[in-house]
């Protein structure tokens, strides 16, 4: 009897998944990544982006291996082969110059990043200066900034800026911000505007992309039951790291960013009976089903879906590959 009890196997510890949805891919960045993909059927490879595409390595090296090339600058992209603009957007600048070289070029910037553009160019138009709530360094912002002429918008990345800030006109101001902040930072600095600057201009719709609401609107509802969240996203990427702020103050006890189950320390997992999974918007999907799948051999999982809100958003692609791809049979 004693030799049959050491030969069964040891049980497996049980562990509950808390998956939040919507998580993962957005619109736009479903978009941009089509983009290249048409790109490159359309025109052959090698196709070059200036940019990363979105920010996530898994997808770089997808489309690197179709025939994407990645480049800095758009000075890195020869005269004879297209070249696509990154979802975050660029400053006027750069189709200029790819107008002046007569580059073929197709912009994947995401319709709501636009949406932005143009909300910044109409304040600008009429005679208000410019404030956009973002994140020094990020290329939305650099792109966004770059649609006006230097010195026509001011950044603003936190209720402090708000209270140093000494603007020629106070009375005539007006506020975009970045798509992909965090809603309840965003919120104080918007709170702080409008009290130190109570006429100023604001989106006639929320800047913030519905897909960033509804990512941290799903991990406030699994985080505070989770020992530990696991998100999926990149360090560069905005979207990924408010959420790992959001988790962290919704009440995880634990929260780590990875860019797939490679990262994952064996001893984070020790003690975890309750585990959060999301994806920032430019994460791909496989991702959470390979962590899935590990997890699964190691422990006994039930896993729960946390839908916060449902997503049918589709962004058409340029009318250049929409016409490819009705060639394509698509």
């Amino acid at each position: 009897m004693k030799d049959v009890c050491n030969s069964m196997p040891t049980p497996k510890k049980s562990l509950l998944i808390r998956l939040a949805a919507p998580r993962g891919f957005c619109a736009g960045v479903d978009r941009a990544i089509q983009i290249v993909e048409r790109a490159i059927e359309k025109f052959g490879a090698p196709v070059y982006v200036r940019h990363e595409i979105v920010h996530n390595r898994h997808v770089v090296k997808h489309l690197e291996k179709l025939g994407a090339v990645f480049i800095d600058e758009l000075d890195e992209c020869p005269d004879d082969r297209p070249v696509v603009f990154s979802a975050h957007g660029v400053p006027k600048s750069v189709p200029k110059e790819a107008q002046r070289r007569q580059l073929i070029y197709v912009d994947a910037t995401c319709p709501l990043v636009s949406k932005v553009h143009v909300e910044a160019e109409r304040h600008h138009n009429a005679g208000r200066h410019v404030l956009l709530i973002g994140h020094r360094g990020h290329p939305e912002v650099i792109g966004t900034m770059g649609q006006l002429p230097e010195g026509a918008v001011t950044l603003i990345e936190t209720c402090e800026d708000v209270m140093r800030m000494v603007p020629q006109d106070p009375k005539n101001l007006a506020f975009v911000t970045q798509t992909t902040l965090s809603v309840d930072d965003t919120s104080d600095i918007v709170e702080a505007l409008q009290n130190r600057f109570a006429g100023i201009a604001a989106p006639h719709r929320e800047d913030i992309c519905y897909a960033t609401t509804n990512r941290q609107t799903a991990v406030k509802a699994i985080a505070p039951d989770c020992d530990l969240v696991l998100v999926f996203g990149a360090p560069n990427s905005s979207n990924s790291m408010r959420l790992v702020e959001v988790a962290r103050r919704a009440g995880a006890s634990d929260v780590h960013l990875i860019e797939s189950a490679d990262d994952i320390c064996p001893n984070w997992l020790d003690g975890v009976k309750t585990l959060g999974i999301t994806a920032g918007a430019s994460a791909p999907e496989n991702l959470v089903t390979d962590l899935l799948a590990l997890l699964k051999e190691r422990f006994a999982i039930t896993v729960q879906n946390q839908v916060s809100a449902r997503e049918d958003v589709v962004f058409k692609l340029p009318n250049m590959l929409r016409s490819n791809a009705a060639r394509l049979g698509e």
